[in-house]
C-alpha cells in the first residue's frame, strides 16, 4: 500500500459478488433477510469497490467469508480476491475465508494462498460458519496463520445475517461472543486478533479481552460510530487507542457515512489518525 495517498484504512470490507463464478442463488434468503435488516440491498463486484475505494483515496481490506458447510452455498474464490489485490497492491489487501470445517485441507488450502497468492490475513465468523471459535476443527488453520504470524478478524456480537428468520435461519448468536477468542489468544500468540464490530451485547467483554491481551485488536466495523456504547468511545480515547481500527463493513455501511459520524461521536482529535490509518498500518506491517 502507499501509504502516503492515502487517507484512511478500511480493515473490513466484504466481496458480494464473483464474476469467476456463476451466481448461486441457494440460501438466498439469507440475502433478502439481511437487506431488510441493514435497510441496504447494495451488491457490487469487487471491482466496483476497488474503483469506489480509490476514488476516495481509501486503503481497504477486502474478504469473503465461507459458510459453505453451514449454508450449503458456494462461496466467492479466495483467489479472485487476492487477484484485484494485486492488481491493486497500492491501495488494496486480501485476506482469505476458509470455513473451519475443512480442518487439514483447510490449512493446506491457507498455506497455499498465503505462498501463492499474496494473502495477508483471515476471516472467520463463528456465527455464518457454525463453529465455537476454539474448536479443535479449526487448530490446523490457526497453526498455519501463527506460523506465518499474520492476522485473523472474528465476527463478534449479534449478526445482522439472519436476522428476522424463522428461528434465525439457524444462526448461533452465542458462537460470536468475543471472551470465546481467549483460548486462541493464549494459545496461539503469534496471531493478531481482530475483534470485528461493536460486539453488542458483550462490548465490554471484548474491551476487557483487548486490556488483558496485547495480541487482541477491536475493529470499529458495521455500526455507525454515532451509535457505539460509550464505554467503547471512552476506551478509544484512552487505554485502547493503539488497538482500535476503521473498519465500515461496506457495502452494509459507506466509508463516508462512518466517517462523517466519526466525527460526532465524541473522539479525541488525537486519536482520529490512529484509528483511520496509523493502527492498521501497524497491524498490517506496512511500515
Amino acid at each position: 500500500m502507499d501509504l502516503d495517498k492515502l487517507i484512511a484504512i478500511d480493515i473490513h470490507t466484504h466481496a458480494e459478488v464473483s464474476c469467476w463464478n456463476p451466481f448461486d442463488n441457494y440460501g438466498e434468503e439469507y440475502d433478502r433477510a439481511a437487506d431488510k435488516y441493514f435497510k441496504n440491498g447494495k451488491r457490487p463486484t469487487i471491482a466496483e469497490t476497488v474503483a469506489y475505494y480509490r476514488e476516495r483515496d481509501i486503503g481497504l481490506v477486502m474478504f469473503t467469508v465461507d459458510a459453505e458447510a453451514k449454508l450449503g452455498r458456494r462461496r466467492i474464490p479466495n483467489e479472485e480476491i487476492a487477484q484485484a489485490a494485486r492488481d491493486n497492491a497500492d491501495m488494496m489487501i486480501c485476506f482469505a475465508s476458509i470455513d473451519p470445517h475443512k480442518g487439514k485441507m483447510g490449512a493446506r488450502e491457507a498455506r497455499r494462498l498465503i505462498e501463492e497468492e499474496g494473502v495477508k490475513g483471515f476471516k472467520f465468523h463463528p456465527t455464518v460458519q457454525d463453529f465455537l471459535p476454539y474448536d479443535r476443527m479449526a487448530w490446523p488453520i490457526y497453526d498455519v496463520i501463527a506460523e506465518y504470524k499474520l492476522p485473523a478478524i472474528f465476527h463478534s456480537g449479534h449478526s445482522g445475517i439472519g436476522s428476522g428468520m424463522r428461528c434465525g435461519g439457524g444462526l448461533k448468536v452465542a458462537n460470536s461472543n468475543p471472551m470465546l477468542l481467549e483460548e486462541v489468544a493464549i494459545d496461539w500468540p503469534d496471531i493478531e486478533i481482530v475483534i470485528a464490530h461493536p460486539s453488542w451485547p458483550w462490548q465490554d467483554e471484548a474491551l476487557s479481552l483487548a486490556l488483558h491481551k496485547p495480541n487482541i485488536w477491536i475493529d470499529l466495523s458495521g455500526w455507525s460510530p454515532k451509535y457505539f456504547p460509550q464505554q467503547l468511545v471512552q476506551y478509544a480515547n484512552s487505554l485502547l487507542k493503539d488497538r482500535m481500527l476503521f473498519g465500515s463493513d461496506y457495502p452494509l455501511i459507506s466509508p463516508e457515512r462512518w466517517m462523517k459520524d466519526f466525527d460526532e461521536a465524541g473522539f479525541k482529535p488525537e486519536v482520529k489518525p490512529l484509528i483511520f490509518k496509523d493502527n492498521a498500518a501497524r497491524l498490517l506491517r506496512l511500515r
